[in-house]
């Protein structure tokens, strides 16, 4: 049985009277690829800013690879390894895919010190590895500003993976692509998850279908049902949740 490498216990946030999460019980296994949906408001953006540091908790924690991150800043979380892709793409967008990849590569994270460092035979050797694995070898010298909506989306995921996280954080990382883009998006992950951990926030459930193996649903701030996805969407009570939404 594969370890926990994330779990959340009892974890409650609150927002001038809002409660965004409930008690939120959840946890995931090192090398799995899990999928977390629900309808808007569910609490899904708060749950990562909180696994992330963005957002402290109001009672509860989350538990790393064993570690309280409590009292943890942003960066100090990262450094643990989890990394976060959010749904707009961040990526330095007057560099090319090579130059993005050889920044978040370096571990001084300084833009200046690496553009005008010659990298290492293993240093290229890795960085032609990611390039390969999401697809931009041939825009390699391309300015990322020209690259599609799919492309940087890609580009931030290979940005990541450069730091060599032991938890990918995705958040809607096909919305606004085309069907062929979100595809790829999907075979990219699935590819991923052989060696890293991923959890997935989306609402496109043509590419939850796609990529899930295990999929948790959230309502109200907490976990409604786990399961696979057949189960999940044959569930009456996820299906009174979203029809519910749907009539508002």
């Amino acid at each position: 049985m594969n370890a926990k490498i994330l779990e959340t216990e009892n974890l409650t946030v609150n927002f001038d009277g809002f409660t965004a999460l409930k008690q939120l019980n959840f946890s995931m296994d090192a090398g799995e690829l899990r999928v977390v949906i629900g309808p808007n408001g569910a609490g899904k953006t708060t749950f990562l800013d909180v696994i992330t540091g963005k957002v402290q908790p109001t009672t509860g924690r989350v538990i790393f690879k064993g570690k309280n991150l409590r009292s943890l800043k942003e960066h100090q979380i990262a450094r643990l390894g989890i990394g976060r892709k959010f749904q707009t793409p961040r990526i330095y967008l007057n560099l090319t895919p090579l130059e993005n990849l050889e920044i978040a590569s370096n571990p001084k994270k300084h833009s200046f010190s690496t553009l005008f460092k010659t990298p290492s035979t293993a240093e290229k050797n890795s960085i032609k590895g990611l390039l390969e694995t999401i697809g931009l070898t041939a825009k390699a010298r391309v300015k990322s500003a020209f690259l599609s909506h799919g492309e940087k989306q890609r580009l931030e995921i290979g940005m990541l993976l450069a730091q060599s996280p032991d938890l990918l954080l995705v958040d809607e990382p096909v919305a606004g692509l085309t069907d062929e883009e979100t595809y790829n998006i999907g075979e990219l992950l699935l590819a991923l998850s052989q060696s890293h951990s991923i959890l997935v926030i989306e609402h496109d459930m043509e590419f939850v279908r796609q990529i899930a193996r295990k999929v948790t649903v959230l309502h109200e701030g907490s976990v409604l049902c786990e399961g696979n996805i057949e189960e999940v969407q044959s569930d009456p009570r996820v299906i009174e949740v979203y029809l519910g939404q749907q009539k508002e």
